[in-house]
């Protein structure tokens, strides 16, 4: 039986250099006229949608169907944009990545997906952008659901669509930087893969209770060796 192993984008796979942040400000620029969208807003680990719930609500409206559509479109529209400037900070794929993926998809035991916040769209223009989104069969995103917790189902769906077939919540790893991204695979049993290469540390991602924390994914045979595991359980 195969694994479906599960990656955030954001501080875990790549740093856009804030490309995200300044293309949904100028998505609420031009939609709403408001200046500065997400100025307070918490986003690291969170859903697209769940962040527009939020920068909607402080401003005292309710985000419908049709201003999500619309906020998301432009958002894809100016991130398209802003992915192509040098950026903000650090922008670049994280240690150890380029050399993980092409040796997950080469194995037969393991399904390659995305667990994310980002909207589908995002997802693919970010990882594009770095050449990094042929790697992945499937995914969960942030067009999904809201609620961060909801998106693994979605992604064990979407990988028997692609021929995986049957796989149990015990044989997902969900690999992210944050404490959401653990938080998510705990809420089905998944196995959650904790890296520090965000703006959590190691000693804050195992306060989660994670029991696999990892300073970053440039120890190729290592991150090998939690895949192959049958009960997956390291702290690094």
């Amino acid at each position: 039986m195969p694994k479906l192993v599960l990656f955030d984008i954001d501080g875990t796979l790549v740093l856009t250099g804030g490309a995200g942040i300044r293309a949904m400000n100028s998505a609420g620029r031009s939609v709403l006229g408001a200046a500065n969208l997400l100025d307070g807003i918490q986003v690291a680990g969170r859903t697209d949608w769940i962040i527009l719930q939020d920068a909607l609500r402080r401003r005292g409206e309710t985000l419908d169907d049709e201003l999500f559509a619309r906020l998301r479109d432009e958002y894809i529209a100016r991130l398209r944009e802003e992915i192509a400037k040098p950026g903000e900070g650090v922008k670049g794929v994280m240690p150890g990545v380029r050399e993980l993926l092409p040796r997950l998809q080469s194995r037969g035991d393991v399904v390659l997906g995305l667990l994310t916040g980002n909207f589908e769209q995002g997802a693919r223009l970010k990882l594009e952008h770095f050449d990094l989104w042929r790697y992945f069969q499937c995914g969960a995103f942030g067009d999904d659901a809201a609620d961060r917790n909801a998106l693994v189902p979605f992604a064990v769906e979407r990988a028997r669509g692609c021929g995986a077939g049957d796989i149990p919540y015990e044989q997902v790893l969900v690999i992210g930087d944050t404490p959401h991204d653990v938080a998510c695979a705990d809420a089905v049993g998944a196995v959650p893969v904790a890296v520090a290469t965000g703006n959590y540390s190691v000693q804050q991602l195992r306060e989660t209770g994670a029991q696999i924390v990892l300073e970053d994914l440039s120890d190729t045979e290592g991150f090998l060796e939690i895949v192959e595991s049958p009960v997956p359980s390291r702290s690094v």
